[in-house]
Formats: C-alpha cells, sequence, structure tokens
C-alpha cells in the first residue's frame, strides 16, 4: 500500500496526493488537516502547500509513499482568425446584441465559436452533420480535458449558431450533453462568515463583503448597486437588472446600514455604491482580491469563493426555519429547484432532526423485547 504525492510546481497553492481504498488509518489523519480537501473528478486529496504540511504528508506515510508529476494537460493553442472567420462573428454578436444577452455571453460564445469555425474552415457549416459536432466537442474533452461547464458552453454556442444565426431547426441540432453533475455549492458556517468579515480593514472592503453576504447578491449584482438602490426608508436593497435582467428587492440588514453610511461619509461615492479610485465601477478582480486575502488571513476554507457568501446566505436562513419561497425571491432564482438545492445543505445533526428510530423507542418498549 503506497500514497502518491504529486510534486509542486513554485506558484502551486495546493499539494495533490493519492490514497489508496484501503488507506483507512491515512485517511483519518488527513481529514484533521485543516485546509484538506477532496477532489472528486481526479480522485485526489489536496491540502495548502506549506513547509509544514509536507513534513505532515511525509510522517503520516512514513516510507510507503512515491512522489510523481502530475500529467498536464494539452495547452489550448492560439488561432490566427481569416476573414470568413471574423464575418461569422460578426453575424453571431449581432444576433446576440438583438436578443439582448450579455457581455458574458457574448465573449464565451466567441471563444468557443472561434474554435469551431476553424475546425470546419474548408466545410459549408450548413453541411455539417450532428454527428460531426459530436465528434468535435468529444475531441475537446478527451485533448483538452474540458470541464462539463466549458462542454456545455460549447454546445451552447453552436445551437445559438445554427438555431439564431443560421435559423435552423432546434430539434436538428440537439446535441449530446454530459450527464448534470448532482454537486452541491461550498457553504460557510456563520463562525467562519464573521471570521472573514472582520478580516479587512478598509471600511470600503468591509461594506463590500458585508453586503454580499447579508443580501445574498451575485458578484455582479454588488457591483451594479447604485446610490439610490439603498432604499434605507422601506428598508430593503434593489437590485436593478440581476440575473436574467430581473429586478427584485431583498434585505437591507440594519447591521450593514450602518456600515454603508460610515462608508459613504468617508469615501463619497457619486453614483456607484462602490466605485473605484478614478471613478466608475468597482472591479470584479479587486472584490474577488479583497475576498481571497479574507479568507486566507481567517484561515477558513481555502476553496471558498465570493459566490460562497451567497450560498452560506441562503443556508444560513434555511436553518432560521425561513420558507423556500422566501429565499427563493431574495436570491431572484426564476425556478423554485434551483433553490431547493440548499435544503440539502442544511446541518444534520440530532438536534435538528430525529431519527425515526428515537421516536419509536420513546413511544414504545421495544427495546426492551
Amino acid at each position: 500500500m503506497k500514497a502518491i504525492i504529486y510534486n509542486t510546481r513554485p506558484n502551486d497553492h495546493r499539494i495533490k496526493f493519492y490514497l489508496p481504498p484501503e488507506a483507512k488509518q491515512w485517511r483519518v489523519r488527513i481529514k484533521a488537516i485543516p485546509g484538506r480537501f477532496y477532489h472528486h473528478q481526479q480522485k485526489l486529496w489536496s491540502v495548502m502547500n506549506t513547509k509544514d504540511n509536507v513534513v505532515l504528508l511525509k510522517q503520516i506515510f512514513g516510507v510507503s509513499y512515491q512522489e510523481q508529476n502530475l500529467a498536464k494537460t494539452t495547452a489550448i493553442p492560439k488561432i490566427e482568425l481569416s476573414e470568413p472567420i471574423k464575418n461569422e462573428l460578426t453575424r453571431v454578436q449581432e444576433k446576440i446584441i438583438l436578443k439582448g444577452y450579455s457581455d458574458n455571453t457574448w465573449k464565451a460564445y466567441r471563444g468557443a465559436l472561434t474554435y469551431f469555425f476553424k475546425y470546419f474552415e474548408c466545410r459549408k457549416l450548413l453541411d455539417v452533420t450532428k454527428p460531426e459536432i459530436e465528434s468535435y466537442v468529444a475531441k475537446w474533452i478527451v485533448k483538452y480535458k474540458i470541464s462539463e461547464t466549458k462542454q456545455n458552453t460549447i454546445i451552447n454556442a453552436i445551437k445559438f449558431y445554427y438555431e439564431q444565426v443560421l435559423e435552423q431547426p432546434r430539434a436538428h441540432y440537439n446535441i449530446q450533453r454530459p450527464k448534470k453533475s448532482q454537486t452541491l455549492p461550498g457553504v460557510l458556517s456563520m463562525e467562519e462568515v464573521k471570521a472573514i468579515l472582520k478580516q479587512p480593514k478598509n471600511i470600503k472592503h468591509q461594506a463590500i463583503l458585508f453586503t454580499i453576504y447579508s443580501a445574498g447578491l451575485r458578484l455582479g449584482e454588488v457591483l451594479n448597486l447604485r446610490l439610490e438602490d439603498v432604499r434605507s426608508g422601506p428598508g430593503y436593497l434593489f437590485i436593478k437588472g440581476g440575473k436574467g435582467k430581473k429586478d427584485r428587492r431583498t434585505i437591507l440588514s440594519n447591521h450593514l446600514l450602518k456600515i454603508l453610511r460610515q462608508y459613504y461619509v468617508k469615501n463619497k461615492p457619486s453614483y456607484w455604491l462602490f466605485e473605484g479610485q478614478t471613478g466608475g465601477k468597482y472591479s470584479a478582480s479587486s472584490v474577488q482580491s479583497i475576498f481571497r486575502k479574507a479568507v486566507k488571513a481567517a484561515n477558513v476554507n481555502p476553496w471558498a469563493t465570493v459566490h460562497t457568501l451567497r450560498h452560506s446566505f441562503a443556508t444560513h436562513l434555511l436553518q432560521q426555519g425561513i420558507n423556500l419561497r422566501y429565499i427563493q425571491g431574495l436570491l431572484g432564482h426564476a425556478s423554485s429547484k434551483t433553490t431547493e438545492i440548499y435544503t440539502h445543505l442544511q446541518k444534520v445533526d440530532n438536534s435538528v432532526i430525529k431519527s425515526p428510530l428515537d421516536i419509536m423507542m420513546e413511544s414504545c418498549n421495544l427495546a426492551n423485547t
């Protein structure tokens, strides 16, 4: 029985390693390491890349391990765009603008279709068959090890081109999609969220993180908040043009309102609630940097992202007994099925859910029969 520790590169934040299925004692000790994580798709474990963790892993495995390099994925090459490809991309962009899709959708579709057009550059695209398209997607999966999300983006872009730009029948391009993973979003405990929120010393940084968690906002939504969206009188935040271009109202915490007033007095934003140093909206990368620094300083789950605060907001409301329909409205979910995933994230222990066996034993004397 041998473990495998994969060699790290200078900029790697994690040490990945493999545990054999029968290594139960090792697994128990690994689970006690703060920040450990199991990568289901790779079947590998990882811990933060520190000198102490390197020493600890070698102590746990003793002489029963070997070191290896992780297999490298093939880099996606850059390509030159011919005039015909540029023309087709322009047609796609025009259709996206007419349909009112977001800039992010255009960027994702442009990237996916650029390679698709290049691959079939010597063909008439109307002659490309569904099996050929599926074969093309399969090559991306095998060669570049793309994720299910990337796979779906490629399929969505191709379908949009054929159905919306070339106006082909929808059923004709019903391309095979990957089986949807039944994964659960990451969630932080209230104690972990509190530890993160107390890290920033800058009042603007504090206000941003408090706003995201207290109202359950997406990153783009907090960046798009205007001063007028803080409705302190009636007591709510107005979300203008959230995902799907839907307006909604969400909670305005009294504690957040105090922080926002302190922030306003010091920073005097003119239009956007959170503005950059030279005016205009605050950048997404700046918010992500603020959050990463806070997570590191708080020494909590290093895999948490800004969006984890939104997941945590929803789960904590559910744990308070708030009706799922209210949570759906606060989050801006079009379907209740999207919100229902948070029911799987609630803490499960004897103080929350009672086993039917305990109820049965309390109501009769089966234990003595």
